[in-house]
């Protein structure tokens, strides 16, 4: 099988423009694949997209506020929270390293935390930070475990050692470490008190431990007993084999197939490369597997918006205030509005983003972004260029074929399933 520069590209990034897509058939696959995953020129793009400063939380300066004080720190924080929602689409938009972009994209949906319940934007820009800090998986699993945003999302404030509970502890097992049946009852009670104590400074946007609040005794684990504590937990879980093989499937189930399983011989490749997950990333697109799973995997609203957007030569910074509002209404209205995720389970995958209402969506959002772009006579091939589609089908080329309207042609190329499945 031929190695599809165009399939790693859709997959490792937000979609390429179609000059990235031409110099990567220039210098191939092999060297594409490693240009994207150890780039050694520094990233020209992401420079344009600063990351914010948020100043402290409104509500840090109020002690007994009153209801109109409080409805305002309330508007300050959403405010907030749509201005690091624009700017991580940005950041995404304008960043020439996508492959690091993209995988940060996937730790945050492996991480799953929504600001609709930490309710502070400065906590998840912390996280984001954290996230953004090494993708050793290793490095990352020990920063999340101390994570405040993370802690509050699953309750863990809560936890200590007279009222245990078990959020963090069945997540961190099943979610976030080792995988649903790698672990039993009684690990996920015992995990629990191992991350017992953890408090949260919100002013300072840290969390510290509580010795009074944390339980020190022996707990057993897999079999093993000792007195686990957040840290020795998150050490000894790195060493299991489940957890390599985990992470491996987790990339797989994101980045080649949500239908079909990894393949041994795939998988173990990438478990070789733990903890590195950016090694392990590369690994996958080295393998004959990886190209076998094309036109399989529907992409997900973010990157299908953040594609469409790079291809077009638009930012999302740079659009007006009422077509952000609108921009960003219409991803919500999609299931996907980073720092949102509508669980811990993060957000679905594959056929799930292909509903009635969601082709709908999709299609008045289209629209609205096709009338930004300045474009005079356009063609069916024309915009199979534009958006770095390498062929319609017959059946939306019919569709293509029968308008002049070159917002109108753009506009299906958009909501095809040609752009949206790759």
């Amino acid at each position: 099988m031929a190695a599809d520069v165009s399939l790693l590209l859709h997959r490792a990034g937000f979609g390429p423009t179609s000059a990235e897509l031409a110099a990567a058939r220039t210098v191939g696959y092999a060297a594409t694949v490693a240009a994207l995953t150890a780039p050694t020129a520094p990233d020209l793009g992401a420079p344009q997209a600063p990351l914010p400063e948020l100043g402290p939380d409104p509500f840090a300066r109020l002690r007994a506020p009153t209801l109109a004080q409080r409805a305002k720190a309330d508007e300050e924080r959403r405010q907030q929270t749509k201005r690091i929602t624009l700017w991580w689409l940005d950041r995404l938009t304008v960043a020439t390293h996508q492959t690091r972009e993209k995988l940060w994209f996937f730790w945050h949906g492996h991480w799953a935390t929504s600001v609709r319940k930490v309710i502070r934007p400065q906590l998840m820009l912390t996280q984001h930070k954290s996230l953004r800090s090494s993708f050793d998986f290793g490095v990352m699993a020990h920063r999340m475990i101390s994570d405040p945003a993370l802690i509050y999302w699953l309750d863990g404030q809560l936890n200590t050692r007279t009222a245990p509970n078990e959020n963090l502890g069945r997540e961190l097992l099943e979610l976030f470490m080792l995988g649903i049946g790698r672990y039993t009852e009684r690990d996920v009670k015992e995990a629990g008190r191992a991350l017992t104590g953890w408090k949260i400074d919100y002013d300072g946007g840290r969390a510290h431990l509580s010795p009074a609040s944390h339980d020190g005794g022996r707990k057993t684990i897999l079999g093993v007993t000792q007195e686990f504590d957040a840290h020795s937990l998150v050490d000894f879980l790195l060493r299991q084999e489940d957890c390599s093989v985990f992470v491996a499937e987790r990339l797989w189930f994101r980045y080649a197939s949500s239908t079909e399983p990894i393949p041994r011989s795939t998988r173990d490749a990438m478990v070789r490369a733990f903890p590195d997950s950016m090694s392990m990333l590369r690994k996958l697109f080295e393998d004959d597997a990886f190209q076998a799973t094309a036109g399989g995997l529907v992409k997900q609203p973010t990157e299908w918006f953040v594609g469409a957007l790079r291809q077009l030569g638009l930012r999302p910074a740079k659009l007006s205030d009422d077509m952000q509002t609108y921009c960003l209404n219409g991803l919500d209205r999609l299931g996907q509005l980073v720092f949102a995720p509508p669980s811990v389970e993060g957000w679905p995958a594959g056929a799930d983003w292909l509903t009635v209402g969601g082709a709908q969506v999709r299609l008045n959002l289209a629209g609205r972004i096709a009338q930004l772009v300045p474009v005079g006579r356009l063609t069916p091939e024309g915009v199979a260029h534009l958006l770095a589609v390498d062929t319609w089908t017959n059946r939306t080329y019919t569709a293509m074929k029968g308008t002049t309207d070159p917002q109108r042609l753009l506009t299906l190329g958009l909501a095809s399933p040609e752009y949206l499945v790759t």
